[in-house]
């Protein structure tokens, strides 16, 4: 199949891109998980890392705060003295341990904030903490005292002497003073605040050359589905329905058995591009005023340009982003209509209203089967989705209604055990 041998996703680029994901929830925050790896890989090649630890410091510094949700929590991130850090290093440890192509970075996650503290941080119970995690711990605290609207070199001492304060303390005295020697050259400054950061990544040998392999791609895509939906209780399981639902109907009007994993991978992503919608707008209680739904509609235009960064998802971009196009050209953001939507975007966008009107949302409950099934043949009537999958979605509408509550189920199960802690295999002992 064509698709499939053009498809060559690294994971390097995956999680360079991904990461800047990560800041649109507060963009003074820009490129943050990115700046934060570049400073870190600099401190790490001066301790004397092995390339490879390099690059599992650099898998865990793009997605270190993975486990923040909310913009609050992100909003505390950006002061150098944080307030309870280890909850969010637990959850974004519970997120990604499982997940077999990122599992070496996750130990380093959960503890890229423990402190130095004279030594014991070294430890964690029995275990040797990984030190790219003190380095992570570092260079994020570095990258948040750096103020990227004022002239770099003139801000080296201040910072220097910020770090040197808490040595001991906060950081691992040894990495301190690779730290203070690196920041005698510019060029470590001009890396740190570089605009064209991602530049610096891409050229840069630390970044991981893996391929991935479909069942690793399906992983992390279903990774950032989470990233995505757990930023509200209306959209927790969204993404994990539309990809059940999407690929099951994928295959119901003849898909392959490789399309249809790369469908489930579009549902996973369709929506990435709502990092960049504010919350209030995503959980409102009410329709969405003119200017509300101006900016609710930039986000399919996100996912096409973050998706399109990543060479070889040129098709999963297609079939995910084009999830709110219509077959008469009255969708968004592009317009298309017709044979134009190729039939994957069409089957994502049955899939997506079909998900949408059957959960709970701030101002409806979920439709039931009755009041579902008219909306989307009324959808087929007015030519805005395809007739024919509605057709075959409507035969089978039981089967996809099972599949969709079974699946949302299971990520339910997973949200609540990460904001209640029942994924935590213990406390983290910095924590009380």
């Amino acid at each position: 199949m064509e698709m499939l041998s053009n498809m060559r996703v690294k994971l390097g680029a995956l999680l360079a891109t991904f990461s800047k994901t990560l800041d649109y929830v507060d963009r003074t925050l820009s490129s943050h998980h990115l700046r934060v790896a570049i400073i870190a890989d600099d401190i790490a090649k001066a301790y004397g890392l092995s390339l490879q630890s390099r690059r599992d410091i650099f898998v865990a510094a793009t997605l270190h705060d993975i486990g923040v949700f909310s913009l609050r929590e992100k909003l505390s991130l950006g002061e150098y003295d944080i307030k309870n850090p280890y909850e969010h290093a637990e959850k974004g440890y519970c997120m990604i341990k499982e997940f077999v192509v990122l599992s070496d970075a996750a130990p380093i996650v959960r503890h890229h904030h423990t402190r130095w503290d004279d030594g014991r941080g070294r430890y964690y119970g029995q275990e040797e903490i990984h030190p790219g995690a003190h380095i992570i711990h570092l260079a994020d605290r570095i990258e948040i005292l750096l103020n990227k609207g004022d002239e770099v070199l003139k801000q080296k001492d201040p910072i220097v002497k910020a770090i040197r304060a808490r040595t001991n303390t906060l950081f691992n005295p040894r990495l301190v003073e690779v730290f203070a020697d690196l920041s005698e050259k510019e060029s470590f400054w001009f890396d740190a605040s570089y605009s064209e950061v991602d530049e610096l990544i891409f050229n840069s040998e630390v970044i991981p050359e893996k391929e991935l392999n479909l069942d690793e791609l399906e992983e992390i895509a279903r990774l950032f589905s989470h990233v995505i939906d757990f930023r509200s209780v209306f959209t927790v399981v969204h993404s994990a329905g539309v990809s059940e639902v999407a690929s099951t109907l994928a295959r119901l009007v003849g898909f392959s058995t490789i399309e249809c994993r790369l469908m489930a991978i579009a549902g996973h992503l369709h929506d990435i591009g709502k990092l960049a919608v504010p919350t209030e707008i995503l959980e409102k209680p009410a329709k969405l005023e003119e200017a509300e739904m101006n900016i609710m509609k930039t986000h399919t235009y996100y996912s096409y340009t973050i998706l399109n960064l990543v060479k070889g998802l040129e098709t999963i971009n297609m079939w995910a982003s084009f999830h709110h196009e219509r077959m008469d050209g009255a969708g968004y953001p592009f317009h298309f209509k017709g044979d134009s939507l190729p039939i994957g975007s069409r089957i994502m966008a049955v899939a997506d209203v079909l998900t949408a009107i059957s959960e709970d949302r701030p101002y409806r409950k979920g439709m039931d089967k009755e009041t579902a099934l008219f909306v989307i043949q009324d959808l087929g009537s007015k030519n805005a989705l395809d007739k024919t999958i509605i057709k075959t979605a409507a035969a089978n509408f039981d089967y996809l209604d099972e599949v969709r509550h079974d699946v949302q189920e299971l990520v339910r199960q997973e949200y609540t055990n990460l904001k209640t802690g029942i994924c935590f295999p213990d406390s983290h002992p910095q924590n009380t």
